[in-house]
């Protein structure tokens, strides 16, 4: 996963600067059916039951230069086709809200009506290097 612009910009001012960047709160992980960027942007899954889902705090774990989901992460049951989902995020709102890092997924997932997508613990990654 990349971190946006705007997370690039707060970790740098958090080690560089005396400001203090506002730490997000809250975690949620989004779907999207075309990638986005580091400036923001693709096309998140909407309608037939989708919904983001909520990673709370206790929801990641660090380990070196790692972060990763400690429990599975299970999308809603599709009411109706999201498409081929190619890629992942993590934002800091259940909607609209700030993205934070984005990612390809290992293997992209075509999601149709009866589908559930489910992310095994252990498989949403964020390296820094």
């Amino acid at each position: 996963m990349s971190l946006t612009n705007t997370f690039e910009t707060r970790a740098l001012e958090w080690l560089f600067t005396t400001g203090s960047p506002t730490r997000p709160t809250a975690w949620y992980v989004a779907l999207f059916t075309a990638a986005p960027s580091d400036a923001g942007g693709g096309t998140e899954v909407s309608g037939s039951a989708y919904a983001r889902q909520s990673v709370g705090a206790s929801g990641l774990t660090v380990s070196g230069d790692n972060a990763t989901n400690a429990a599975n992460i299970e999308f809603p049951t599709a009411t109706g086709s999201w498409g081929t989902i190619t890629h992942a995020a993590i934002f800091d709102a259940s909607s609209s809200g700030n993205m934070i890092a984005w990612g390809a997924l290992s293997a992209s997932r075509t999601i149709d009506t009866g589908d559930i997508l489910r992310i095994p613990a252990g498989d949403l990654d964020f390296t820094l290097d």
